[in-house]
Formats: C-alpha cells, structure tokens, sequence
C-alpha cells in the first residue's frame, strides 16, 4: 500500500494527539518535483548522523529540544524555532527530548 501525501489544499495535523510527541510516526507529508515535507518525530536520545541534502532546508522544531550539529558547532532548536540550511551541508540531530520538526527539503532551482 502506497504512503498517503497530501494533495493541493488538504490539511495536516502537525500537533501531538493527546499530548504526545511521539503518538505518530514519522511522515513525508508531501512531495513535488520542487519541495519535499517530513514531520520528524524523535524519541529523547535517538540521534541522526551527518548527512547532507543537495537541496536548501528548513527545520522547525513543533514540540520538544534537538541539538543541530553543522561543521560550525552545535545550536539547541526549542518549540517554536526554526533553523534555516544551505544546500550541502552537513548537519546531524540529537533528541534532548521527545521532539517533533517540521523538515522541508527544496528540490529543484
């Protein structure tokens, strides 16, 4: 069975249910030619490693603390914040605590 993306004009729940950070699993929300959306949904202490996208990203943490590893150092994102990403770089997240970002990924120039 094939992953349900949203189509032009639906809407998501980015929120927890029931006050959870982790009652869903992480998502692709959607993704077009140009612009991909992931709701990212992290258990305190699960890292991901250094990797790169080609594409610029945003990363807006919806709920909980992550720690954004780039060559430059590490930044803590809290709810409510938003990190912007060059294209290329490489970046890893730690869960300092059960969090949930919003990651868009640009696909196309």
């Amino acid at each position: 069975m094939a992953l349900h993306h949203l189509g032009s004009g639906e809407i998501a729940n980015l929120m927890s249910q029931g006050g959870d950070a982790l009652s869903t699993q992480s998502v692709a929300l959607f993704k077009s030619e140009q612009l991909e959306v992931i709701r990212l949904r992290m258990p305190q202490g699960k890292a991901m490693p250094m990797h790169q996208v080609p594409g610029e990203i945003t990363v807006q943490c919806l709920e909980g603390v992550i720690d954004f590893e780039t060559p430059e150092g590490i930044q803590q994102l809290q709810a409510g914040q938003m990190l912007f990403l060059r294209s290329g770089v490489p970046h890893g997240l730690l869960a300092v605590e059960d969090t949930s970002v919003l990651v868009t990924i640009v696909l196309a120039h």
